[in-house]
């Protein structure tokens, strides 16, 4: 019981950390011109600005948390306490812009919340088959980059909401099978040593994926209609996460009947909660945006 208390709190502590870097470095894309999918342009102005590093900063301590909460806890447990980033993002987002967070908004809040205290609550996960697993994740990894190369081919015939919504769809699947390679580098890492973990061909699998993750996470936030694509990046990543930690890992849950319909009823409202909430962070981020590109010219 203790030590799930631990990887809960590990869990909620990279939330944290990563709704910071997300705030961050949002802020930190605003005036940069949008582009189609990554763009050079786009590299190059933000790694010469000091608020993106800051973000960049924030958002690696948040992994770090994710990567801990990883290594003494199942994929199944740690994925779904993800979208708790969005909980404390609100409020700072709002601390930041120097506004108000609205009663819906609190509401939606207070569901995700509930939400995620039932799930923590009633979820009893069990471990899976991680040492024989290495095949199957790179196998997954390759499946999922070729899914997320078609999305960013069909990203360039569009430049409203469609493209949006197609690179959040990519950052999804990206930073899901992050989270499936991290699980078994910190079970190798827990379970053997690190000769282990550097001799292994997941670890450089993961921070390929995890590169490629963030530079396609930072050409969403600019490519526009966040309040599309941020509920798809918050909602896929748990998502595709849960799917591969099942049929990738051999993780499950154990839970009774009962268990399993409150379980659903909670998940259910999770995915709610956090696309409500993520189309209002979305929709404000926009009338920063609006208002940055109307100083700028």
């Amino acid at each position: 019981m203790l030590e799930k208390a631990l990887v809960v709190a590990a869990a909620l502590a990279g939330a944290v950390f990563t709704a910071i870097g997300i705030v961050v470095r949002q802020r930190a894309t605003m005036d940069v011109p949008a582009d189609q999918g990554v763009s050079t342009l786009m590299v190059k102005t933000l790694l010469h600005r000091p608020l993106w590093w800051a973000g960049t900063g924030a958002a690696v301590t948040g992994y770090a948390f994710q990567a801990l909460a990883l290594a003494y806890g199942s994929l199944l447990l740690v994925a779904p306490l993800l979208v708790a980033t969005l909980l404390f993002a609100l409020p700072l987002s709002a601390w930041v812009s120097h506004r108000r967070v609205g009663r819906a908004a609190w509401g939606w809040a207070s569901v995700l919340t509930l939400a995620l205290a039932v799930f923590v609550a009633l979820a009893r996960t069990k471990s899976g088959d991680y040492e024989d697993s290495e095949l199957s994740a790179v196998a997954a990894a390759i499946i999922c980059a070729v899914l997320v190369g078609a999305c960013l081919l069909a990203s360039r015939h569009f430049s409203d909401w469609r493209r949006a919504i197609l690179l959040a769809i990519g950052v999804g699947m990206l930073f899901g099978v992050v989270a499936v390679l991290t699980k078994i580098v910190m079970h190798t890492l827990t379970a053997e040593d690190v000769s282990q973990v550097l001799s292994s061909p997941v670890t450089y699998l993961l921070i390929i994926v995890g590169v490629g993750a963030t530079l396609l996470q930072q050409a969403a936030f600019h490519a526009g209609s966040l309040q599309a694509s941020v509920p798809a990046m918050l909602v896929l990543e748990p998502v595709v996460a849960v799917l591969l930690g099942q049929v990738v890992l051999g993780e499950h849950i154990a839970v009774s009947r009962h268990s399993a319909i409150a379980l659903g009823l909670a998940m259910t409202a999770m995915v709610a909660a956090t696309i409500a909430l993520g189309r209002d962070e979305g929709a404000y981020e926009e009338e920063l945006e609006a208002a940055a590109t109307r100083r700028a010219t």
